[in-house]
């Protein structure tokens, strides 16, 4: 069967995603005429907003009535913006001059104004974060955005690092990816008053956030600039040791693990044909292939324990999309 996103998963919450629309417009709403074009720009180039969409999805998967949404519309709206906040930050880390083949807010004003709007972004968030009045909410949100800051550094710790290791790794993305997907809705089901949904929806995101990253990161050596919405061999060329190229080394020896090795601790693309070459001769990719299907696998049981219905499946849906991407 084929996944159609608007059809299958976007379908069930469409007005309460166009009314969230609306919240995230008035919630860059700014009395510095640069902060609101800043952050103007980086949230029109989001994507396909699938952290919202979870987060609405969740919501009414917990039970919650179309008449009950307003609440959880605003919810999506931060978690939006503590989505673009990261993304900006990323982007000045990295150096990055597009993403989703648009200029970054960093390479169209300068570092120093993406840095401070990203900081904006973040505050926003929680000012509307503390209108929800969640004591239990705030404190899952405030924990979560220092786990993903944290992620960020280990990271950046792990750069140029050939001897990082898997469960490095996987600590990475855990902040870096997976722990936004976990608020987006195990926040729900806090906000929704259903503790009993926390965990599984928890879980479901968690493992979730850890396949799509690992699914991002296949693609970077099978996808084409186009698709991607990046160059390929970026991460390769800041160093940065993902799933692919940590089982490669452990698949390889002689030459290629020098290669391999040396590509990493230096970065640049100066071989990056060669090691393109490597991992995809090596086994890794079918590896990690593996790796994203057992943890899509984990994060669709977690929602067995959840009552049927067509959110649900619309997350189980967005589950199996995410994977289709690598098939």
């Amino acid at each position: 069967m084929t996944i159609d996103f608007k059809q299958d998963i976007l379908a069930p919450v469409a007005t309460d995603f166009a009314a969230m629309d609306t919240f995230i417009n008035e919630g860059i709403t700014s009395k510095v005429a640069l902060v609101m074009a800043v952050s103007k720009h980086v949230v029109e180039a989001g994507g396909k907003r699938m952290r919202p969409i979870m987060c609405l999805l969740a919501a009414k998967a917990c039970g919650v009535l179309d008449a009950d949404m307003d609440q959880y519309r605003k919810l999506a709206a931060i978690i939006e913006m503590l989505h673009t906040a990261t993304l900006v930050h990323d982007d000045v880390v990295d150096e990055s001059g597009l993403r989703r083949g648009r200029p970054t807010a960093n390479a169209t004003w300068n570092n120093q104004t993406a840095v401070l709007v990203g900081d904006f972004l973040i505050s926003r968030a929680f000012d509307l974060l503390v209108d929800l009045d969640n004591m239990t909410l705030l404190k899952d949100f405030s924990t979560g955005t220092c786990e993903i800051a944290e992620g960020e550094v280990l990271q950046l710790q792990a750069q140029h690092q050939p001897e990082t290791s898997e469960q490095t790794y996987l600590d990475i993305i855990h902040g870096k990816t997976s722990r936004l997907f976990e608020l987006a809705t195990e926040g729900a089901a806090i906000l929704a008053g259903k503790p009993e949904y926390r965990e599984p929806l928890r879980l479901f995101a968690g493992h979730f956030g850890n396949a799509f990253q690992i699914i991002d990161d296949i693609l970077d050596y099978t996808s084409d600039a186009e698709t991607l919405g990046k160059n390929i061999g970026d991460d390769l060329m800041e160093g940065k040791p993902t799933l692919p190229l940590i089982s490669a080394l452990q698949n390889i020896t002689g030459e290629q693990h020098e290669i391999v090795r040396k590509s990493i601790a230096t970065g640049g693309t100066e071989h990056l044909t060669e090691v393109i070459q490597i991992v995809q001769n090596s086994g890794a990719l079918d590896y990690c292939r593996q790796r994203a299907t057992e943890e899509t696998q984990t994060a669709i049981r977690a929602l067995e324990q959840l009552p049927e219905s067509v959110y649900r499946q619309a997350l189980f849906n967005l589950a199996q999309l995410a994977l289709h991407r690598i098939q």
